[in-house]
C-alpha cells in the first residue's frame, strides 16, 4: 500500500467557511462533548427515577419500569434517531410536527433527547443492580427511624448504591459520549461527521480519521481519570 501521509492538510483552509480542518475538528469535538453532557444529564435523571422504580415493591412501578427499560434498550440506536427526527414530526398535529422541524438546531435537540432517553434505559439497569446488591438490612434501617420510603432510598439506598455504581456508569457515560456519532445520520456535525467532512472535502482518509480516534481518546481518558478520582474521593473510610 503506497500512501503518503499529509501532515499539512490540519492547517489548510477547508472550504465550509474559512477554517482550517483542524477547527473544522476542534468544532466537531465541542459539539460531542456538548451533546454527550446534555444527554447524559437527560439518560442519569430519568434512568435514576426507572432504576428506582424497578425496585419498588409496587407491581405497578415495577411493570412501568420494566416496559421503559425493555422499549428503549431493544431498539437499536440508529432506528430510535430516525423515529424521533423523521417520524414523531409526521404523526404529531400538524402545527406542533412544523413547529418541530422549524426549530433553531432541532437536529441537536432531538438527537439530545433520543440518546438522553436511551441512556437512561441503560443507566436505569444500573440503579437497579445497585440497590438489590445492597444487604436486606440497609432498606430495613430506615424503618426503626420512622423513614418513609422515599426517605429510606435518599438517605440509605442511593448514596450507598452509588458507590457500587459508579465504575459501570463510567462505563455507561463513555458509550454515551461514542454514541454521539449516530447523530451525523440527522445533521449534526459532531466529531465523526466533522472528520467525514475533512475526508470528503481533502480526500486524506487516514489523517482524518486517525486524528477522530486520537481526540475520542483524549476524552475518553480524560473521563476516566475523572471518575477514578471522584470514586476515591466519595469512598467509605476504611473499605479502600
Amino acid at each position: 500500500m503506497n500512501y503518503n501521509w499529509n501532515s499539512a492538510i490540519f492547517f489548510d483552509l477547508s472550504p465550509e467557511g474559512g477554517v482550517t480542518y483542524t477547527q473544522t475538528l476542534l468544532t466537531g469535538l465541542k459539539w460531542t462533548i456538548l451533546t454527550a453532557l446534555c444527554a447524559w444529564a437527560i439518560g442519569f435523571s430519568v434512568g435514576l427515577v426507572i432504576g428506582v422504580l424497578r425496585t419498588l415493591p409496587s407491581k405497578t412501578a415495577n411493570l412501568v419500569g420494566t416496559v421503559y427499560v425493555e422499549l428503549f434498550r431493544n431498539v437499536p440506536l440508529l432506528v430510535q434517531m430516525f423515529l424521533w427526527y423523521f417520524v414523531l414530526p409526521e404523526v404529531l398535529p400538524t402545527a406542533t410536527g412544523d413547529w418541530l422541524e422549524q426549530l433553531p438546531y432541532a437536529p441537536f435537540y432531538t438527537g439530545v433527547l433520543c440518546l438522553g432517553l436511551f441512556t437512561a434505559s441503560r443507566v436505569a439497569e444500573q440503579v437497579r443492580a445497585g440497590i438489590q446488591a445492597l444487604p436486606r438490612g440497609q432498606r430495613m434501617a430506615g424503618t426503626p427511624m420512622g423513614f418513609t420510603t422515599a426517605q429510606t432510598y435518599r438517605y440509605v439506598l442511593l448514596p450507598n448504591a452509588d458507590r457500587i455504581i459508579l465504575p459501570p456508569l463510567t462505563s455507561e457515560f463513555l458509550s454515551n459520549l461514542k454514541n454521539t456519532s449516530v447523530m451525523l445520520t440527522i445533521g449534526v456535525v459532531e466529531l465523526t461527521a466533522a472528520a467525514r467532512s475533512m475526508q470528503e472535502f481533502s480526500f486524506q482518509v487516514f489523517e482524518a480519521f486517525t486524528a477522530a480516534t486520537v481526540l475520542y481518546i483524549i476524552i475518553n481518558l480524560a473521563v476516566v481519570a475523572l471518575a477514578t478520582l471522584l470514586e476515591r474521593f466519595i469512598a467509605i473510610p476504611g473499605q479502600r
